[in-house]
């Protein structure tokens, strides 16, 4: 098992920057990849961005590409998420997702493990 933990949510205005954490425990060796997902309450959960917990190989939403970006830490079992120019249509729940199996999916069914979410706002 593995648990996850989101901080950093916060209420910003727009063109405002912000960075999650998510800070993994638990069985944390036997990951392969971490990610970002987003949910906004007339929305579906999408893709933000995933990061192989091995390689560090990212990949990213084209609608977050070349504003956010994500890291790791691994001696901290961390994933960080910077996100920068927010937009107003953006706010949502930002859920921290890890996968056992797969290094890198954009498909919210290829996660294992989700933490508790952090919620964005951002004010125009």
């Amino acid at each position: 098992q593995v648990y996850l933990r989101e901080s950093g949510g916060a209420s910003v205005q727009a063109g405002d920057s912000l960075r999650l954490s998510c800070e993994a425990s638990g069985r944390t060796f036997g990951m392969h990849g971490m990610g970002w997902f987003r949910q906004s309450p007339e929305n579906e959960r999408e893709f933000v961005s995933t990061i192989n917990w091995n390689n560090g190989i990212t990949s990213y939403a084209n609608s977050v590409k070349g504003r956010f970006t994500i890291s790791r830490d691994n001696a901290k079992n961390t994933v960080y998420l910077q996100m920068t120019n927010l937009e107003p249509a953006e706010p949502a729940v930002y859920y921290c997702a890890a996968s056992s199996s797969l290094p890198s999916t954009s498909s919210p069914h290829g996660m294992d493990y989700w933490g508790q979410g952090a919620l964005v706002t951002v004010s125009s």
